[in-house]
């Protein structure tokens, strides 16, 4: 019931989403596509997923698992961390951070989970930024690269 209830609630937002991103307009043509594409194949993709799980049989029989429900809450809250420190932080110290509470979030060891985010956060950095071009905030590091 509290699934199909969600779903017809995220299909009329995605519905009001898609209202508002049929009139982005760009003052000059920087790609053929235009602004618009880009969020109107990603609420369609999210209004189609809405509209499986309204009409998807079966779902009256399914109970609530509380554990798993627990941790998607922190997953969101983590992600919603992530987002709201990306600047203050930086990249890399963000996204380490991001990395290792959602490898713990999914039963990873300490250790690799350690790794794996210190490793994840430098070289997608170097990717992101030295490779790609695409300027990321330092946020806390920025003192040790303007010295």
């Amino acid at each position: 019931m509290y699934v199909r209830l969600f779903a017809a609630s995220w299909l009329l937002f995605c519905a009001c989403l898609a209202v508002i991103a049929w009139g982005f307009q760009a003052p000059f043509a920087y790609d053929p596509v235009g602004p618009r594409a880009y969020p109107l194949l990603l609420l369609s993709l999210m209004a189609a997923g809405s509209l499986w799980l309204v009409f998807k049989p079966g779902l009256l029989e399914q109970t609530l698992n509380t554990r798993a429900a627990v941790r998607a809450t922190l997953c969101v809250l983590t992600l919603l961390a992530y987002a709201l420190l990306f600047e203050v932080l930086g990249f890399v110290l963000s996204t380490a951070l991001a990395a290792f509470a959602l490898g713990l979030l999914f039963t990873g060891r300490l250790m690799p989970c350690a790794i794996s985010a210190v490793v994840m956060g430098v070289s997608l950095y170097v990717l992101f930024d030295l490779l790609l071009d695409v300027p990321l905030p330092l946020g806390l590091f920025e003192a040790f690269v303007e010295s």
